[in-house]
């Protein structure tokens, strides 16, 4: 079976066709960085627009690279949320008129469940049960997965998520957009240990986590006057090193609590070179194991929702017959249910 993915959840339209028996086919991603590095951030109408230019151009160009006609595709699946209302909406649109057009089902995807599961496209996934450490811009959270659908979360953050906190910090160090990367990169060439910037929760014995604090003590830190822009880069290194050690803290404190001892890592800060070097040798120590998309599908992509999906049709979950167009900006991860007990998936 074959099934093509939509993402338009946010700045990035992602479109994927995965074989239920051959894996993925095709897939193609187009960021608007560019787009809106202008603005400072993402611009929710021109993110929308731009899906809406986008999304016939990548949805061709994926199946001709797949060799694929559009006869050919089985079941179309989309990002219904959580994301940007207006972007979702184009993504959604889409995928219902191209399924009602084809004949075919069409199944509304949770965006987390894709990052999540995108770990099983690698060439050696992890099998469940695992904990998993979902870490991006928009989240960031700890979630025992026992199956497609069956997730518990253990532990979320309580305000800013660690991708945004980088984003914020990274404005305020004068760098561009997108700031996360760029404040990674120039972390690299800083010192560490020049700065006393706090470790939020660290020790509050929870799985929750705070970073926005961490982020008013960088703005208190450029705001002195004695404040030297030459020493951004050991700035930038103090403040990825708070961030890792305490993401990295409330992971294996997860595994300790339910036993397990796999762990997978997706969302955009998953890529993050520091994290996964601090995790994967913690990991070893312990007799674990740490386990990461592959390094393109770190961020939105098509891919993570065509499989989510063909995970979801083989768990006999059918695809809403209606046609109807149906988004949720805000969704919890834990309000879903494991394929064979959801029956057709409408977010409502």
């Amino acid at each position: 079976m074959k099934v093509l993915g939509i993402e338009t959840s946010c700045d990035e339209t992602g479109v994927a066709l995965y074989d239920t028996e051959d894996g993925l086919l095709a897939h193609r991603v187009h960021s608007q960085i560019d787009l809106h590095a202008a603005y400072g951030g993402v611009v929710p109408e021109l993110a929308s627009r731009d899906h809406i230019r986008r999304l016939p151009v990548l949805v061709k160009q994926t199946l001709d690279e797949a060799g694929c006609p559009l006869a050919g595709v089985d079941a179309v699946a989309y990002t219904a949320g959580p994301g940007l209302a207006g972007a979702l909406l184009v993504g959604a649109s889409f995928a219902e008129s191209l399924g009602m057009a084809l004949g075919v089902p069409v199944l509304p995807i949770h965006h987390l469940e894709g990052h999540l599961l995108s770990p099983l496209l690698s060439a050696d996934p992890p099998s469940f049960p695992f904990v998993a450490l979902l870490v991006s811009g928009g989240h960031t959270q700890l979630m025992e997965v026992d199956g497609v659908g069956e997730y518990r979360l253990l532990g979320e953050t309580l305000d800013d998520a660690a991708g945004e906190a980088f984003d914020k910090t990274a404005k305020l160090l004068g760098l561009g957009y997108p700031g996360g990367p760029q404040l990674a990169h120039l972390a690299q060439a800083g010192r560490g240990g020049r700065f006393r910037l706090p470790r939020p929760m660290l020790h509050s014995g929870d799985l929750d986590f705070s970073f926005s604090g961490l982020k008013t003590a960088v703005l208190n830190v450029v705001s002195d006057p004695a404040w030297q822009k030459a020493d951004s880069a050991d700035l930038a290194a103090d403040f990825q090193d708070a961030v890792v050690e305490v993401l990295c803290a409330k992971a294996l404190r997860a595994l300790a609590q339910t036993g397990l001892r796999h762990l997978v890592v997706a969302g955009g800060v998953g890529a993050n070179r520091q994290l996964r070097q601090r995790l994967d040798s913690a990991l070893r120590r312990k007799g674990g194991r740490v386990f990461y998309p592959e390094p393109e599908l770190c961020t939105d992509n098509g891919a993570m929702i065509a499989f989510a999906g063909a995970c979801r049709l083989a768990g006999g979950q059918a695809g809403g017959d209606d046609a109807a167009v149906r988004v949720r900006p805000r969704w919890p991860l834990a309000d879903l249910r494991s394929p064979a007990l959801t029956g057709p998936a409408a977010p409502r």
